[in-house]
């Protein structure tokens, strides 16, 4: 299997795959890369949709030359736990930081989070985050400040009264069940609307069928959320050996 970084040859072709809807794992077996090799390029890149071959290139060309410019972050930073590829996991955490931005997320935001989420202990300080992401303690602060009224964060102080920002396992419970009750004053105000309209008008109508969408997609959204609760607190298992082979990919 090839190593090495993606040429322009194989970009056009992961574009070419992308436009005829080919999933990733079997772009991945035309050119004799890894899956995640795949993965990382297009979701860095502008996602599936927004994926442009010359594009991708030029701006794998500036990251590299950025790099040699830059000085190292810690020349004497420890290698990476468990014995972690340092270059492969700055480019996941990139893709990471990709795909958030892709949710509406701000980039600073976005990468505060995937920071946090790709650290074994899921917690950091202020100077950890300036520290790892090379940026301002207030751009931190700012960033913060964002995740926590989205509830993707909370703090909580360690035992030398440092605040600690911290994601864990229920945040994402308590994320959808706030989203799911930040829809209620629309359904409300949509229903009000009915009866200030008219019950018979098409106006009427349309709001109705709004409040009616929005209604039964909160609560299945909170249905689905206290029924897969237990997802995020179960470890998942190790893959026995009849598990070891290729899975089908969806792209």
């Amino acid at each position: 299997m090839p190593g090495g970084r993606l040429t322009q040859q194989e970009r056009q072709q992961i574009s070419l795959g992308l436009a005829d809807g080919i999933a990733y794992a079997e772009i991945a077996r035309r050119l004799d890369r890894p899956t995640s090799t795949i993965t990382r390029e297009v979701m860095r890149n502008g996602g599936p949709t927004a994926y442009r071959a010359d594009l991708a290139h030029r701006a794998t060309e500036r990251r590299a030359a950025r790099r040699k410019q830059a000085a190292p972050r810690d020349p004497q930073a420890p290698p990476q736990a468990h014995g972690r590829d340092a270059e492969a996991v700055r480019e996941y955490e990139e893709a990471f930081t990709t795909v958030l931005m892709h949710t509406g997320l701000p980039k600073m935001t976005s990468r505060v989070l995937a920071c946090l989420y790709i650290t074994d202990t899921g917690s950091l300080t202020a100077s950890d985050l300036a520290q790892r992401l090379q940026v301002s303690p207030a751009s931190i602060s700012k960033a913060i400040t964002f995740l926590e009224s989205q509830g993707l964060v909370r703090r909580e102080r360690d035992d030398r009264r440092r605040e600690r920002y911290v994601v864990d396992d229920d945040i994402w419970y308590q994320t959808i069940m706030a989203s799911a009750r930040a829809n209620a004053p629309l359904v409300e105000v949509a229903r009000q609307g009915v009866g200030i309209l008219g019950p018979d008008t098409p106006a009427a109508h349309r709001l109705e069928s709004m409040a009616r969408f929005v209604d039964f997609v909160s609560e299945t959204m909170v249905r689905a959320a206290q029924q897969g609760r237990e997802v995020l607190h179960t470890k998942p298992k190790p893959p026995s050996d009849g598990d070891a082979g290729p899975r089908a990919d969806q792209g």
